[in-house]
């Protein structure tokens, strides 16, 4: 008896020969194609289980060929199960207690440091899974222009290796399944970025001491969010009570909160940032090709592990390093004012101010949770660099004129410190107190409330 492997005739389970037929045109099948589906050990597979993951490729060959599209609630499935497995644990109702109770004295504190407020909010605790479904909806808006940038590389250099090789090496009919499968490579292009998201956002949660320490606004209002028991680690690591330092955390969050709420074009301003780097985020197409070069393709880890240390690690184009500079100024902005305010609004009250205060300067300069999270999704550094740069800015401004003049800087996004001004912030203290942008401050206010000239 001949041995199978040596016949021309294909000997493959059903399921898979009709499936490699309606992929190929319908017509006969390769010899070469089944040789390679028997050295994968396709043949082999349990039906039932064939049947199962037929029936999901078909779905995913059928799937729009629109945009890669990151998956919220896939992301979130695997961020839940990434904290769960840490030991997530529910708030109790004394945490909740205890975090409303801070935020409203925090928030009477900062009242008497800075008139920027909102209304309404309330303080809470939350846990980890919590914080997780709050906030993935805005991680993946971030991310999936990044998704579309690799799925577009990857499957481009696929393309261009299947036309470097000789005509006879190409089994018959790849090109046309290569073609077919591009709705498919899509969806598994977001399916990996919705599995990386899930893995990089349950991570961050673990570490988050509140809803929106990575200086983005993640948790909408009027939530005030403490996660209770990375504060409580906190506390312990740095041998200053509990109460204490949720107080000092809570001062910041609140003036967190109260930033993105009193000034409108803050917190769009910021994700804009985000997303305008990763939409013009320049994939490193000759490492993919030599990744897709590399892959066995009976070696599905083998797979996984050539791409992915190539598909994150984008080269920044002219336009991304733009985007990347506004958004590095934007948030040392934003740390600047906070470190500003709530070193004001916690003098005299929190006897380990300075303790806690040196405390999180440490952890940001080391790399904060969002640098970590962000650098394994598009190898984006969420570091506020110029945070003591911004922080002399707004202390000048109040030496200037007050807490007015601090706080007007949030006034207008065209009259907001650029990166420029961080290297000069006397000359912008300068220019803010000049008769000329007086005039200006005037002009804009007058436009905000109707007044100008129709």
């Amino acid at each position: 008896m001949s041995d199978p492997a040596d016949d021309d005739t294909p000997d493959l389970p059903p399921e898979l020969e009709q499936m490699l037929r309606d992929l190929g045109g319908g017509g006969e099948l390769d010899p070469q194609l089944v040789s390679m589906m028997r050295g994968m050990g396709l043949d082999q597979v349990d039906p039932q289980m064939l049947r199962m993951v037929m029936g999901q490729v078909q779905q995913m060959f059928e799937a729009p060929a629109g945009d890669t599209e990151v998956d919220v609630t896939t992301s979130t499935d695997i961020a839940r199960k990434t904290v769960a497995a840490a030991g997530d644990v529910l708030a109790s109702d004394a945490d909740r207690r205890a975090a409303a109770e801070a935020v409203q004295v925090a928030g009477l504190w900062l009242s008497a440091v800075t008139d920027l407020d909102a209304a309404g909010l309330r303080g809470t605790a939350w846990s980890l899974a919590e914080w997780v479904e709050a906030t993935v909806p805005v991680w993946a808006g971030l991310v999936e222009p990044v998704a579309e940038g690799v799925t577009d590389a990857v499957s481009s250099a696929m393309a261009r290796q299947l036309e470097n090789l000789p005509e006879d090496a190409v089994p018959a009919g790849m090109a046309g399944m290569l073609d077919q499968a591009a709705p498919m490579l899509r969806r598994m292009h977001g399916s990996l970025f919705s599995l990386q998201l899930g893995q990089g956002v349950g991570a961050l949660a673990g570490e988050v001491l509140t809803g929106d320490e990575v200086s983005l606004p993640l948790v909408a209002p009027p939530d005030v969010v403490l996660m209770p028991t990375a504060v409580r680690a906190f506390a312990e690591g740095l041998e200053v009570d509990e109460p204490q330092t949720r107080l000092y955390l809570a001062v910041r969050e609140v003036a967190r909160v109260r930033l993105f709420h009193a000034v409108p074009w803050l917190a769009p301003g910021l994700l804009a940032a985000v997303r305008d780097y990763a939409a013009d985020i320049a994939i490193d197409t000759d490492a993919i090709e030599e990744a897709v070069r590399s892959i066995d393709p009976s070696d599905p880890q083998a797979v996984q592990e050539a791409l992915q240390g190539r598909m994150f690690a984008p080269e920044h184009s002219p336009a991304q390093q733009a985007a990347l500079a506004r958004l590095e100024t934007l948030l040392a902005l934003v740390e600047g004012w906070v470190d500003v305010v709530a070193e004001q609004a916690v003098a005299g009250h929190l006897p380990s101010a300075d303790a806690l205060g040196e405390a999180v300067r440490r952890r940001r300069a080391t790399g904060g949770p969002a640098e970590k999270a962000f650098g394994a999704l598009v190898g984006l550094e969420l570091r506020p660099r110029r945070l003591r740069d911004a922080a002399n800015l707004f202390r000048a401004l109040e030496d200037s004129g007050g807490a007015a003049a601090r706080d007007a800087a949030w006034r207008h996004p065209d009259l907001a410190p650029s990166g420029a001004d961080l290297d000069d912030p006397l000359g912008y203290v300068e220019r803010s107190s000049s008769s000329d942008t007086d005039a200006l401050d005037a002009e804009l206010d007058a436009l905000l409330r109707g007044e100008g000239e129709a």
